[in-house]
């Protein structure tokens, strides 16, 4: 009966985790950190950033298409549509098989360190809003708060300045890691090309994926379904998926960086929460892929994962109790809870996690900016 669970990646979950998008989205834009003159100037850059991804993204591109230009002045081009395919296919191969733009995009995180102040200084928005909101219900039937102890894992995070991890190093770790990923799928995208045995390749791919997600017989099911589908549509649904986790992974970073799992911790606090992460990140995948506009979006996911990270898991406590809550939080334990509550009431599920919260427990500090 394993084999049929899909309890951690059924549609309700994913579904849920659209939904936490939508609500996430509105109460970051609901901060007036997010309004700051400092913001502006970061917004300012990540649009000019935007422009210069979509430039050096071009560049292959056009350099293929004047060399076919200059071709067409001695070769007769006007009766061939070849040359409309090599330009087509370079730019699946750039926008689709290697995320080129979305690769550059999420290797921002390393350049500066405006995203980690961005989810931290929206934690505590969160908090503040929570506490708000239910003013007027008894403090003990409330959650605790995440920004307080959260950012006493601050130490533990790493290090941004001269002194640690040096820029360049973390750029080459990342891009080494993204360009296997990229090798892996140009060479699964080749092999589809194989007389005979290529068309089983693609679906075979499916089936690898999701078999440790979603069991054997479901994944069965969706090798059968790929064999319908032409190769394009098979790429653009693998790369969908892959590219979404990879994004919700490098928006939790600013989490993890603080709390930190091992390897085999951090599987299983992803995979209890499949579902809802891919929903999640689906609908942020869709909008970073907006030319020019989409690292805006990319700021503003990482101000929504902030509400994410209080919808599924624990709050956390003080550092000197970290190994036993990571132990405790690789569950969620709230999960059935969540996925069952109406849609229109998503914070009904906060209630009394480690400790109660009152409002004096919510710094009254200036608002700090995201810059």
């Amino acid at each position: 009966m394993d084999n049929f669970d899909v309890s951690n990646f059924d549609l309700n979950a994913m579904l849920r985790g659209a939904q936490l998008t939508l609500v996430g989205v509105n109460r970051a834009l609901q901060n007036p950190g997010l309004f700051t003159s400092d913001h502006y100037r970061q917004a300012a850059i990540a649009v000019a950033a935007g422009i210069a991804i979509r430039i050096i993204v071009a560049i292959p591109v056009a350099g293929v298409q004047v060399l076919l230009w200059l071709t067409s002045l001695v070769v007769d081009m006007d009766h061939t549509t070849w040359d409309e395919s090599i330009v087509d296919g370079l730019r699946f191969l750039e926008h689709t098989v290697l995320q080129v733009p979305f690769f550059l995009m999420t290797m921002m995180r390393y350049v500066t360190p405006t995203l980690d102040r961005m989810f931290m200084d929206s934690l505590l928005w969160v908090d503040q809003t929570y506490v708000q909101k239910h003013k007027a219900e008894d403090p003990h039937n409330l959650r605790a708060l995440y920004h307080q102890n959260l950012e006493q894992y601050s130490n533990h995070a790493p290090k941004t300045d001269k002194e640690k991890v040096p820029l360049k190093q973390a750029v080459m770790i990342y891009a080494t890691k993204q360009g296997r990923k990229a090798a892996i799928s140009l060479a699964v995208l080749g092999l589809s090309y194989v007389p005979y045995v290529g068309r089983f390749v693609l679906p075979a791919a499916s089936f690898y994926t999701f078999r440790k997600s979603v069991g054997t017989q479901p994944a069965g099911v969706i090798f059968a379904a790929s064999l319908l589908f032409p190769r394009r549509y098979l790429v653009h649904f693998l790369q969908a998926y892959f590219s979404s986790r990879t994004l919700v992974r490098e928006l939790l970073e600013p989490y993890f960086a603080r709390v930190r799992y091992n390897k085999h911790q951090k599987k299983l606090w992803f995979k209890d929460r499949a579902g809802v992460l891919f929903g999640f990140g689906l609908g942020f995948y869709v909008f970073v892929k907006i030319p020019l506009v989409g690292v805006l979006i990319y700021g503003l996911a990482e101000a929504s994962t902030a509400y994410l990270i209080t919808k599924v898991t624990d709050p956390p406590p003080p550092p000197s109790e970290a190994e036993k809550f990571k132990e405790e939080s690789l569950r969620w334990k709230n999960k059935h809870e969540f996925l069952e509550m109406p849609w229109h009431n998503i914070d009904s599920y906060n209630i009394a996690m480690h400790k109660p919260v009152f409002q004096s427990e919510v710094r009254q500090t200036p608002r700090k900016t995201f810059s």
